[in-house]
């Protein structure tokens, strides 16, 4: 039997969830301590703005649209946890969440992306979030259905024979009949149990010809393809052709087509708009490279003609999509940006003034580097275990290990450029070459990675400092 998809509170049930519950601060601080070290402030900054999405849905309606999401400003180097603070969000939030990158949107008038695309990339997931919603609450009905549809493919019903028959024609009619509804359920039985699944039945299979779109356009060129390709599907027939399959793959694509006819489009769409226009969040990456000082040429031009853009979008303004309108006011924007070359304050001051809160986090340390590898449930090393554990070799840790590899991590983000987290990465790519490599050595047998042999494998590399340019 097909499994939901959503296994965790759907957006639309928030409002059931009692303050003790999962949303929280205090409880949302500690799920994203699970995956993220350090960082207090802006956990707590983001958690707190979560919160605000709850506490508004439940103040009174005349004061509800008075109150205006504070929108945050994270600010610190590559690698210390801004992007992952934002992806475990997305999680938590249950609401329809976008990440992007202000570096790949360019003024309105230059070949690129515009920043309205931001609201209707957006609304596109709220749909498919409130579509798999939906179809998750119908999947009963919609296997109920289709085992339906699949018996009458294991056993065709006869057509009646003619009206004009003699009476006793009739009465052995009736026998056949009880006995098909006998079969039926027998068939059904064995049909649950799976003892059908490799048999091959015809059936018909629907699909689109569809034409070669090419478009020859700098500006939204990937929006308007997908809009032609809309509007061909609509004006085009649906082709049927015979095809014989398994069982098991005919009820996949009979679960779909029954789920199509079941599921309200236009109901899945305004819940989808409402969603977006009161808990979206928006995640807005790399605001620091569309920073700039002033000036009157050149790229900088269009960095400002973003922030220009942005600016509306994140005061509150009402966007066209294919759905149909949509209003921005209420929806939260988090930005971040390492700032190593502009500063915040090198954005235009209507922007620095629609991100009231500021967060700034923190470089890691040696310390930070030691519990990054051994307290959240993502940590690297345990991946590296469980991954050696499938070619059935055993990786093991010392503790003095971990304070080594955590030690050269900080040296060579103090060295050369600090990436931050990033650098375990690096490190742990280049700890572990020879094992992974040629694994078949260490097959059944525990491998003891202690600070000896770090040292042998990194510090050669970490004397060379020419060296640890290209490979740390």
């Amino acid at each position: 039997m097909r499994k939901p998809r959503n296994a965790v509170v759907a957006a639309d049930k928030l409002e059931q969830i009692e303050p003790s519950d999962t949303l929280l601060p205090v409880a949302i601080v500690q799920e994203l301590n699970r995956y993220i070290v350090g960082q207090k402030d802006a956990k707590k900054m983001v958690a707190i703005a979560l919160r605000n999405r709850w506490r508004r849905q439940h103040v009174p309606e005349e004061i509800r649209d008075e109150i205006a999401p504070k929108n945050i400003i994270m600010i610190g180097p590559t690698g210390i946890g801004k992007t992952e603070i934002a992806r475990r969000l997305a999680k938590l939030a249950q609401a329809p969440f976008l990440k992007v990158e202000a570096s790949k949107y360019t003024e309105v008038g230059y070949v690129g992306r515009d920043v309205e695309s931001i609201v209707r990339d957006i609304v596109e997931i709220s749909v498919k979030m409130v579509r798999e919603e939906e179809e998750d609450n119908l999947l009963p009905k919609a296997e109920e259905l289709t085992e339906e549809r699949l018996l009458d493919l294991l056993l065709p019903i006869k057509k009646k024979p003619a009206n004009n028959k003699p009476p006793e024609t009739e009465q052995k009619m009736l026998e056949i009949v009880e006995d098909a509804k006998s079969t039926r359920e027998k068939f059904r039985a064995m049909l649950r149990d799976g003892k059908f699944d490799n048999r091959y039945v015809e059936m018909d299979i629907q699909y689109m010809p569809m034409p070669v779109i090419e478009v020859f356009s700098g500006m939204g060129s990937d929006e308007m393809e997908f809009n032609l390709r809309e509007m061909f599907e609509t004006m085009l027939p649906k082709k049927t052709k015979k095809k014989k399959i398994k069982i098991m793959e005919a009820r996949e694509l009979i679960i779909q087509q029954e789920l199509e006819k079941l599921v309200d489009m236009d109901k899945v769409v305004r819940t989808a708009i409402k969603k977006v226009e009161e808990s979206g969040i928006v995640f807005v990456d790399e605001i620091d490279k569309i920073a700039s000082k002033e000036s009157g040429y050149g790229p900088d031009v269009s960095r400002e003609g973003v922030q220009r853009d942005l600016l509306p979008l994140i005061e509150g303004t009402t966007v066209m999509t294919k759905y149909g309108m949509v209003r921005t006011d209420h929806m939260l924007f988090i930005a971040a940006g390492a700032f190593h070359v502009s500063k915040p304050s090198d954005l235009i001051p209507e922007l620095q003034g629609r991100f009231p809160i500021r967060v700034e986090l923190e470089p890691l340390t040696k310390e930070d580097f030691i519990r990054i590898l051994t307290e959240p449930d993502n940590a690297l090393t345990k991946q590296y275990i469980e991954m050696m554990k499938t070619e059935n070799v055993e990786l093991v840790y010392t503790k003095d290990a971990i304070e080594k590899i955590a030690e050269i991590a900080s040296i060579s983000n103090d060295r050369l450029e600090n990436i931050g987290a990033r650098r375990l990465h690096t490190v742990m790519e280049r700890l572990l070459e020879d094992i992974s490599f040629d694994t078949s050595k260490y097959k059944d047998s525990k491998f003891v990675i202690d600070e000896k042999y770090v040292g042998e494998k990194l510090n050669p590399i970490l004397k060379n400092e020419d060296l640890s340019k290209y490979i740390l």
